[in-house]
């Protein structure tokens, strides 16, 4: 149970029996600023918790579980966001809840272990009845309907954390300052179909993508679909379909064009790692004030939450001061293996296409 005096006005416990155990229920004192905001249900959230109210009540209902009952569970999503929200200050939200700090660390714990066991409840590729219209959208966002083909974008991200002492330098990426990556694909919409989180900051994004799920499983995206990415990655035509821009300088007016829709519809992957900052802009501006171990827990629900966002209506534009963290693609270190093969050709072959659309 939870403790504090000012949370809680009573201590009533009701017990009822779930699968042999006892659960107990206690009296809350809605008195409690933060509370009687929750539960002013014409007072907006966005403030305190950087998400709606429409997008809070969403996440809990996909958190909710057959075992929840009262208000419990629904108060432990609300200190949890509240923690993120608040440059993970564990003093804040005990202040403001009224609840001690072990509390507070607990909860978070619990509720982090929790979305980060369900990330798929958000985080996941479409089905293959919804890539038509992903293409479509990509289509428009680059501006051609030759890229009707793209079903995803990808693109790393960084995030400044406290370096472990074991194996600190691996943590000080190109830029000079500690960081682990975040490998993420994302859909016309920004909305986050994959995340790999978690390699230290030095590592080249080649070699994180080769060692991801979705990369080792072949996974996604499906044969005759496409994932555009930048001149950090390699062009692939197999084993997944990977296509980069030319290489600059650009060769002719073909090539210029096609990389001018290839940004286009690509960039769309560093607007979604700018609202996901911008939003948690408290945490993810500064070294994460967790563990080593427990940084790429919280990245990961940043992720997730972003997506929930989406999912109902929660949207905002990206801080302009977001890009110091997008770095400028370095080009990639290894060659084909046996395994692979070049995408040039496809490449080649959507530039003519764009060139051929744009004159008609």
């Amino acid at each position: 149970m939870y403790g504090g005096e000012d949370l809680f006005d009573a201590w009533e416990y009701y017990w009822i029996r779930f699968s042999g155990h006892p659960t107990a229920y206690c009296k809350l004192n809605q008195e409690v600023p933060i509370l009687r905001l929750w539960f002013n249900v014409e007072a907006e959230l966005q403030q305190d918790f950087r998400l709606t109210r429409r997008a809070m009540q969403g996440l809990q209902r996909l958190l909710q579980r057959e075992q929840d009952h009262g208000w419990g569970s629904q108060l432990e999503v609300l200190i949890y966001v509240y923690w993120l929200a608040h440059g993970l200050s564990y003093r804040v939200v005990s202040s403001v809840f009224g609840v001690p700090k072990s509390t507070v660390h607990r909860v978070v714990h619990r509720v982090a272990q929790l979305i980060w066991k369900n990330l798929k409840l958000a985080i996941r590729f479409p089905l293959p009845e919804e890539l038509d219209a992903i293409g479509q959208g990509f289509g428009q966002l680059s501006g051609t309907p030759v890229l009707n083909s793209v079903v995803g974008a990808i693109d790393g991200c960084h995030f400044r954390v406290k370096p472990p002492s074991l194996h600190r330098i691996d943590y000080l990426n190109y830029k000079g300052f500690f960081s682990i990556n975040m490998q993420a694909i994302c859909d016309s919409k920004g909305k986050f179909l994959d995340i790999f989180v978690g390699y230290p900051g030095s590592v080249h994004d080649t070699r994180i993508m080769k060692n991801s799920t979705f990369y080792r499983t072949q996974q996604y995206p499906p044969t005759g679909y496409i994932i555009l990415d930048d001149g950090g990655y390699p062009c692939l035509d197999k084993p997944i379909g990977l296509i980069t821009p030319c290489k600059e300088p650009v060769r002719g007016r073909t090539e210029s064009c096609f990389n001018y829709h290839h940004s286009r519809g690509r960039s769309i992957v560093e607007r979604a790692f700018g609202v996901m900052k911008t939003r948690w802009r408290s945490t993810l501006f500064k070294a994460l004030e967790v563990r080593p171990t427990f940084s790429p827990v919280v990245i990961a629900i940043c992720a997730f939450l972003h997506n929930v966002c989406l999912e109902n209506g929660d949207m905002l534009d990206p801080d302009d001061d977001v890009a110091q963290d997008i770095f400028d693609p370095q080009p990639p270190r290894e060659a084909l293996v046996a395994n692979e093969s070049s995408g040039r050709a496809k490449r080649d072959e959507l530039a003519a296409l764009i060139s051929g659309h744009v004159q008609e």
